[in-house]
């Protein structure tokens, strides 16, 4: 498992460094609009993700790890509107998102350490909303007697 882990993250990452998505400039010239490759990149790995995945599902096909490929499914919220704004901002910022950071470490760009800080203090400070969120749940379910 952990090798096959390792070469589809190798895999990932070379086409991701190929397509030049670890690039500062690329991805801001994209966010510009003033080149639209990355939008063309991202929608044909949709296009041919999405059926595939769909696919896959409807054979009940099982996972590397034994369980049955389901796909989760919800309609948008709130909170995904949020964090994609949020998300949305950092890889504004940044020039960057996590793959494409860890890309740009190993090809030098030291850079990338900061986006990936940045990453790590944003799962942590979710999780903590997480938590509160919990807390503030529990404390409103009247105790049973």
């Amino acid at each position: 498992m952990n090798m096959i882990g390792l070469v589809s993250g190798l895999l990932f990452g070379g086409i991701l460094a190929g397509a030049n998505l670890h690039e500062f400039d690329s991805i801001h010239n994209f966010l510009r609009l003033d080149d639209l490759y990355i939008a063309w990149f991202m929608g044909s790995a949709i296009a041919v993700s999405a059926p595939m995945l769909w696919w896959l599902e409807r054979r009940g096909v099982e996972t590397p790890l034994g369980g049955r490929l389901a796909l989760s499914r919800s309609l948008p919220e709130a909170r995904h509107f949020k964090g994609g704004a949020i998300f949305g901002l950092g890889w504004a910022i940044a020039g960057t998102c996590p793959a494409p950071a860890l890309v740009m470490v190993s090809s030098g760009a030291l850079l990338g350490l900061v986006a990936i800080a940045g990453i790590f203090v944003g799962l942590h400070l979710r999780e903590r909303q997480a938590l509160r969120e919990l807390v503030d749940l529990t404390e409103q379910v009247p105790a049973h007697r």
